[in-house]
């Protein structure tokens, strides 16, 4: 088996700038449904309930874990040139190997659930971890098993 290491970088600039992109396009949608959908509550404001109440969590899954299924990488991420792939344990346990091999959709949402940590307090949580970890990993990345690399990189490699 011919392995093939990925070399990674923080790309901190690139993956804050591609966040911003997937989550503006979430929180717009979501303010949009709310006042498409919402009905004022007891103190006026405007809230969701019942079944209408997973709009969007679904849209988020699908911008987020979806399109990464679909696609290879999030709105975000591709529109700055980056993609997250799947790293797997070599034999001994001791190195990666990566492949521009399609995250599974486990690995994707687990890289995903941990989003809201990940971006806590402005993204300091994930830069700490990315500025931090040998593959430049968030912990979603970790937990994921997935690093995240340029995608004129992948085409050097393949």
């Amino acid at each position: 088996m011919n392995e093939t290491k990925l070399l990674t970088k923080p790309n901190i600039g690139k993956r804050i700038l591609a966040g911003i992109v997937d989550y503006l396009i979430i929180y717009i949608f979501f303010f949009i449904f709310l006042f498409a959908f919402g009905e004022p509550d007891s103190e006026g404001e405007m809230a969701v309930s019942g079944l209408p109440a997973l709009g969007p969590i679904l849209f988020w899954g699908v911008m987020t874990v979806g399109l990464e299924q679909w696609f290879g990488a999030t709105l975000g991420n591709s529109l700055v040139g980056l993609k997250p792939v799947s790293i797997r344990k070599s034999t001994d346990n001791s190195t990666f190997s990566g492949t521009d091999e399609k995250l599974t959709f486990g690995q994707s949402l687990k890289r995903h659930l941990l989003d809201p940590i990940d971006m806590f307090f402005f993204g300091l949580i994930g830069i700490i971890t990315i500025k931090n970890t040998d593959k430049n990993q968030r912990l979603g990345d970790i937990w994921g098993n997935t690093i995240v690399v340029k995608t004129s990189e992948l085409k050097k490699t393949e």
